[in-house]
């Protein structure tokens, strides 16, 4: 059944695709270039409203939605109406953060956040949990088809966690999710890109893979370390989000300011194109799933391990990742102005100009 609800939801996206961008030219929902924006012409947004189409087919057909899941189906909705209202209109970021965290007050007050200990913690947890993985996967959508490889990769993840556990409603639903964004990837990655997903499939993706995983790590037994073992299936997006909230307060930039500073940018000054980055980005994030399913089986104390390893070499890539060879030296003349600043400060030390013809 789960694999019946990839299948689906692939294939509603992928037909119901061209329709979004039939609508979204219609409609004026576009994405036109400026700033550190790379695309070249307008592209259509709405890819949001295709991916949202697939899941909701797949999961309330084959009975992903049970067992409670359809308060996370119903805050994926919101937010994907809240998203594409962004998309269009620009709306406050802080009205963003209230709607997500209202959803994750639902999911909590419905069993179905975290319940590691029973208390205050699990409901502040929970809505950490819920903001942050939002917004990691809505910045990880700054690049031709990586948002949809790593959440779809994620979603995959905690499907197969779920199907260990015998949970196959849950199962369903992340397949759905999964299914949804690989019907997504043709259109996106075309050359040029075809369309987008916008906030209006960022924020209601996040939500879906932020509470999937939640669901999937709290049928393991390894107690508080479902924390660590819900990190690892989403790994690369708060890797990504991670780094560039580094990377900018080192800079002495905003946090809030659109840059190409992100993994995804960095990744291609060595693999050349978003095809390259959203392959190898996605291969890499399903192989920390599958260390995060096989580390929960083993016990507690691997999984606190890894959890620890983890997090050191997170934080060795970030302060690696965060010197001068890895930014997009070669498309200088694109980047927005702050980003042409930081061409000449690594680390918050100045660098000698001859950096810029490094190899």
């Amino acid at each position: 059944m789960p694999m019946v609800a990839f299948a689906l939801a692939l294939a509603v996206t992928w037909l119901v695709t061209p329709l979004a961008i039939r609508i979204a030219r219609r409609t004026g929902f576009i994405d036109r270039p400026a700033g550190y924006k790379g695309h070249e012409a307008p592209t259509p947004y709405l890819g949001g409203s295709a991916i949202m189409a697939g899941v909701l087919v797949a999961a309330v057909a084959l009975g992903g939605a049970g067992d409670g899941r359809w308060v996370l189906i119903v805050g994926a909705a919101a937010l994907w109406i809240l998203g594409t209202a962004d998309d269009k209109l620009n709306t406050s970021p802080l009205l963003r953060v209230v709607a997500e965290a209202a959803v994750a007050t639902a999911l909590f007050l419905t069993g179905n956040g975290w319940h590691i200990d029973a208390g205050i913690i699990d409901y502040l947890l929970t809505v950490a949990w819920v903001i942050g993985v939002v917004n990691a996967v809505n910045l990880m959508d700054n690049m031709d088809g990586t948002a949809a490889s790593v959440a779809g990769a994620s979603a995959a993840g905690a499907g197969a966690l779920a199907f260990v556990a015998g949970d196959t409603g849950l199962a369903v639903l992340c397949l759905a999710v999964a299914g949804a964004c690989v019907g997504f990837l043709p259109h996106n990655l075309a050359r040029p890109s075809r369309i987008f997903m916008g906030d209006g499939g960022s924020m209601p993706l996040g939500l879906l893979v932020a509470g999937t995983a939640m669901a999937a790590s709290a049928n393991t037994s390894v107690g508080a370390g479902a924390v660590v073992v819900g990190a690892l299936l989403l790994g690369l997006a708060l890797l990504d989000t991670t780094l560039v909230t580094f990377s900018r307060r080192v800079g002495g930039r905003p946090l809030l300011t659109g840059a190409r500073d992100h993994l995804t940018h960095r990744l291609r000054t060595r693999l050349g194109t978003s095809r390259a980055v959203a392959a190898f980005l996605g291969t890499t994030q399903l192989m920390l799933c599958g260390s995060a399913i096989v580390l929960q089986q083993i016990g507690f104390g691997a999984v606190l391990t890894a959890g620890i390893l983890a997090a050191l070499l997170g934080g060795l890539t970030i302060v690696r990742l965060n010197r001068w060879p890895w930014f997009d030296r070669r498309n200088g003349s694109r980047l927005g102005p702050e980003h042409r600043r930081e061409r000449k400060t690594v680390l918050g030390r100045p660098r000698p100009a001859t950096d810029s013809a490094r190899a």
